[in-house]
């Protein structure tokens, strides 16, 4: 049973897999599509991507990255393209989610989640800047002090980091701060069907507080600075869900009294 705007229509479970199956050819067509035009300026996603580390220390050395197998600079140059084509096509990709499950909301129920949906890229975008912009140079700048100036006695220790380990460490690191900063979205839409409260989130802050820093241990770097600049932001998003969730409240007992 599908409910759509004021009244319930019935579709076939053929007709949801035809309308999924649909739906997923749309995402697919739009990522393979979007893979060949981050493909042709992967040099420029590369540059990108490696900047921060270009950018490290004042002594203006040329710094360098390395392959070490004849296939590893090519599969990186598509694992680019293939980031840079998920990236570009999220919009598209929570669109279609939206369409398909839009027809089996009533009206109301579509205006109180379209929100949510406008906020998950923005929220996944942020996550991403965080991470390139103050989270990455900060990690990048404590890792690359250890290198060793050699001289009498000593061997000099030089950053020559793997092109395809770099890249997936910097990839890795941008995906998850922008799925750790949908946080909201996720306890929001949880207040919103009922499966929790402020005051539940509230009580349960102690543990959010220590999810936060075990998530951040997983996927940051093993240093305490990058894996902090992950845990307090979840922490303060952790804050802004209880706030929100208290504004959401009245508006659902308001709407439950109308029913």
């Amino acid at each position: 049973m599908t409910s759509t705007g004021s009244k319930d229509t019935t579709m076939p479970l053929l007709d949801h897999l035809s309308e999924l199956r649909r739906r997923l050819i749309f995402c697919f067509v739009g990522v393979i599509l979007a893979f060949f035009l981050c493909y042709a300026f992967s040099q420029n996603i590369y540059n990108f991507l490696v900047e921060p580390l270009a950018n490290i220390g004042s002594d203006g050395r040329q710094r360098r990255m390395i392959f070490t197998g004849l296939h590893e600079a090519f599969f990186t140059q598509v694992k680019v393209a293939f980031f840079g084509a998920v990236f570009l096509m999220f919009p598209l990709i929570a669109t279609q989610i939206w369409r398909f499950v839009a027809p089996g909301l009533y009206t109301k129920e579509k205006r109180a989640f379209l929100p949510f949906l406008l906020a998950t890229p923005v929220l996944f975008l942020l996550g991403a800047v965080t991470v390139y912009y103050v989270v990455i140079p900060i990690a990048w700048e404590f890792f690359v002090s250890f290198e060793q100036i050699g001289g009498q006695g000593t061997l000099p220790m030089e950053l020559e980091p793997k092109v395809n380990e770099y890249l997936s460490l910097v990839m890795g690191l941008i995906l998850a701060f922008g799925i750790c900063f949908e946080l909201p979205i996720f306890l929001l839409l949880a207040t919103k069907v009922g499966i929790t409260n402020a005051e539940g989130l509230k009580k349960k802050r102690k543990y959010a507080i220590l999810f936060a820093f075990v998530l951040a241990a997983i996927v940051t770097p093993p240093d305490v600075i990058s894996q902090v600049l992950l845990a307090v932001p979840i922490i303060i998003l952790y804050e802004l869900s209880i706030f929100f969730a208290r504004h959401i409240e009245p508006e659902l007992e308001e709407t439950d009294a109308l029913d």
